[in-house]
C-alpha cells in the first residue's frame, strides 16, 4: 500500500470543489439564519406561498424523511459522526476527481452535508422550510442544504450515465491531458 501523499489529500479540483462547498455552506446558513432569527418561520407557523408550496418549520431529528431518528444526545452524536466521516470521504474523492463537473458536484453534496451537519451540532437537529405538496400527497420537507445536495447528487448520476454530457468532460490542463498516458 502506498504511502499518502499530498495527492492524497489535495487534487487538481480541490480549491474549485472547496470554494463550491463554502458557498455552498454559506448560503444554507444565511437563509437558515434569515428563516429563524429575522423572518421568525416558528411563531408564524405555515405560510402559503402558492397552492402547492408552503413554508413552515420543521426541526429533522433523523435523516433524509425523518429515518432513524435521534433524539437523544447520543444519537445525535452519532448521526453528526456519521455525516462528518461521510464528508471527510467526498474531500479525499474530490482530491481524485479529474473533471471540473465532477468536483462541482461533490462541493455542492459537501456543502449541502456542512450545512445539515452544523444544525444537528448546533441545534440537535436539522432546520427544514419548504414543503410541496398537490392533490393531498404532501413531500418531505428541505431546506437548502438539501437542494445542494440533491443538485450534486443529479449532477453525478448525469455524468455517470452520459460522461462528458456537462462541461464537455473538461480535465485540468496538465502535461498529460492530451495524450491521457503520463508525462514523458
Amino acid at each position: 500500500m502506498d504511502r499518502p501523499t499530498r495527492e492524497t489529500f489535495w487534487g487538481p479540483f480541490s480549491l474549485f470543489g472547496a470554494l463550491i462547498a463554502l458557498a455552498g455552506f454559506a448560503l444554507d446558513r444565511l437563509h437558515k439564519w434569515w428563516m429563524l432569527d429575522v423572518y421568525g418561520i416558528a411563531a408564524r407557523g405555515r405560510v402559503e406561498i402558492t397552492s402547492f408550496f408552503d413554508l413552515v418549520m420543521a426541526w429533522n431529528n433523523g435523516v433524509s424523511y425523518g429515518l432513524f431518528q435521534a433524539e437523544t444526545a447520543l444519537g445525535v452524536a452519532i448521526l453528526a459522526g456519521f455525516a462528518l466521516l461521510v464528508i471527510c470521504g467526498l474531500g479525499l474523492w474530490l482530491a481524485r476527481v479529474e473533471h471540473k463537473a465532477t468536483a462541482l458536484a461533490i462541493g455542492l453534496i459537501l456543502g449541502g452535508a456542512l450545512g445539515n451537519v452544523y444544525d444537528r451540532i448546533a441545534y440537535g437537529a436539522v432546520a427544514d422550510f419548504f414543503s410541496f405538496h398537490a392533490f393531498g400527497f404532501y413531500w418531505y420537507i428541505f431546506n437548502i442544504a438539501d437542494v445542494w445536495i440533491a443538485l450534486g447528487v443529479a449532477l453525478i448520476i448525469l455524468e455517470s450515465v452520459w460522461p462528458g454530457l456537462v462541461g464537455a468532460g473538461k480535465k485540468k490542463d496538465g502535461p498529460d491531458s492530451e495524450t491521457g498516458g503520463t508525462p514523458a
